[in-house]
């Protein structure tokens, strides 16, 4: 079945961070419907077996697509990983998701050759990234887990000097390596707020990779002539395993009021 144009975009992220996906998304494309799902029960992923985070992400992007959704977004980085394989045969509607794009946006984007990625634990041990990589041999790539960060940025800290020095401390060694840039690929929700906490470390290091999956996003849609053609007010729905409440809450302080009547996915 053809995906319709007036479906929405579904947005799946085993935590919040996805909502800053979200939110870029809105801001490229404000006349398309919205339906995100955040696993917030199961969360962290990255500490947990490449397995079962398959099994996890499956059971959540199967619901989305229950929903009629018209695209799916992979906001998460374990996710990704755990499900890069086969989430595009599985689902007939296009699928986006971190890995890939990010790994193309690296080659293009480094002089050196050196690519880093700090990650979780569960993208570090799927090699996800070294098998995105394998298509250009010539960057020489060094990954690196770095548990403390997720728990951080899953409690909702995005600042002070506890998350600073952390950051700091997981990027000396791209930095003693001369890894000219850097993917963050562990969160979305540490992309929004990276370039504030190591700004002095980034003026040493001015290639820390940004992904753009909103571009990703309406170039897929764009493509498959699936955008809305005309103004329209869009509508927004957010799900969770984990408590409504708690999601609302800091919900509303990475989208402001966009995030109401959060629904509970059991």
């Amino acid at each position: 079945m053809a995906a319709d144009t007036d479906a929405p975009i579904g947005i799946f992220d085993s935590g919040f961070g996805g909502l800053t996906v979200a939110r870029a998304v809105i801001d490229q494309l404000p006349h398309e419907d919205i339906v995100y799902l955040g696993d917030t029960a199961r969360s962290p992923y990255g500490e947990q077996p490449i397995a079962t985070v398959r099994e996890y992400a499956l059971e959540c992007l199967d619901h989305l697509v229950e929903q009629g959704v018209k695209i799916l977004v992979i906001a998460c980085n374990s996710g990704s990983a755990a499900v890069l394989r086969d989430a595009r045969e599985r689902y007939a509607v296009p699928v986006v998701e971190v890995i890939l794009p990010a790994a193309r946006r690296a080659v293009a984007a480094t002089r050196s050759g050196r690519v880093g990625v700090i990650c979780t634990e569960a993208t570090a041990t799927s090699q996800a990234y070294d098998d995105a990589f394998a298509a250009a041999p010539q960057v020489e790539l060094h990954t690196a887990a770095c548990p403390r960060f997720v728990s951080f940025v899953e409690a909702g800290i995005t600042g002070g000097p506890e998350l600073l020095a952390c950051a700091e401390e997981y990027l000396k060694p791209s930095a003693a390596g001369r890894y000219r840039h850097v993917d963050l690929g562990m969160h979305p929700l540490s992309v929004a707020y990276w370039r504030d906490l190591v700004r002095a470390w980034r003026q040493r290091q001015p290639g820390i990779q940004r992904r753009g999956m909103r571009q990703d996003v309406y170039a897929v849609l764009t493509r498959r002539s699936l955008t809305h053609d005309q103004p329209r007010i869009a509508g927004y729905r957010f799900l969770t395993t984990g408590s409504p409440e708690t999601f609302e809450g800091v919900g509303h302080r990475l989208m402001g009021g966009l995030v109401i009547g959060v629904e509970q996915f059991v």
